[in-house]
């Protein structure tokens, strides 16, 4: 699995882009992904809504589960992708390009994101 060096990650398993013009990008992890399954399903949060971090603010349904989306920031939602919307199986192909979710005018980064190789060692239980 090779999360990318630039972005940070949540330990429910949410990636965020560094913030461009105050507005990041977020989606869920590679590990997040196969974990689910074929993702079959997506709701996410509406574009003016607030969300918070740690805080479910979406679903993702697969043909294994029903996974809550945790938003790894708090701030206002600026768009959604409708791409994902319309053909979810973008969150296992491509989490990372074509499938993220959401993006949001970042009000407050909580202290816990973790860095690639912070996360790679928690997703994989190499936590020391």
């Amino acid at each position: 699995m090779n999360n990318p060096q630039q972005l940070r990650y949540s330990k429910e398993h949410e990636w965020l882009s560094g913030a461009e013009d105050g507005v990041s990008t977020v989606g869920i992890t590679e590990h997040a992904a196969n974990a689910l399954g074929d993702v079959v399903f997506v709701q996410l949060p509406e574009v003016g809504d607030t969300v918070t971090a740690g805080e479910s603010c979406g679903e993702l349904e697969s043909t294994k589960s029903v996974s809550e989306l945790y938003s790894p920031v708090t701030g206002e939602v600026t768009a959604i992708n409708e791409d994902v919307v319309e053909d979810p199986s973008l969150v296992n192909s491509a989490p990372f390009e074509g499938g993220w979710l959401f993006k949001v005018r970042v009000a407050e980064e909580p202290a816990g994101l973790l860095s690639a190789d912070e996360y790679t060692a928690f997703s994989t239980g190499e936590e020391s």
